[in-house]
């Protein structure tokens, strides 16, 4: 029997350098996952770092049971996306690009002359 878990989030705060508190944390994650039948899918498993300083220290890799997490610059958190810069410029573009997707399918629409309140209809559900 295998069961999962979807959206699991830790979160670390290194200071000084220190990294041992924030390693033993996801460390910890992993062997409880194991304990209760749960699996971490490591193709999905991401590390993103937030460091604003001039010169970041370079940090080893994170690796989860033998597996190294890749690090990335942007990631979705429960339908919003977060970067690295703490910006909403990925998020806004993403909402931008899906609203310019769904009003092209109205506009084909409305050439067939659908009654307006066909079409407002159609926007309330979809866009």
């Amino acid at each position: 029997l295998l069961k999962f878990a979807d959206d699991t989030t830790v979160i670390g705060l290194i200071r000084d350098g220190d990294e041992s508190a924030y390693r033993q944390e996801v460390k910890e994650l992993a062997v409880w996952c194991s304990h209760n039948n749960l699996e971490l899918n490591k193709l999905k498993t991401v590390e993103m770092i937030v460091d604003f300083r001039r010169n970041p220290p370079a940090l080893s890799s994170l690796t989860i049971m033998d597996s190294t997490v890749a690090t990335v610059e942007k990631f979705k958190f429960l339908g919003c996306f977060i970067s690295q810069d703490l910006k909403w410029v990925t998020h806004i573009d993403s909402i931008v690009k899906k609203a310019q997707q769904r009003l092209y399918f109205l506009r084909q629409l409305k050439k067939f002359n659908l009654p307006q309140e066909l079409l407002r209809q159609f926007y309330s559900a979809v866009i």
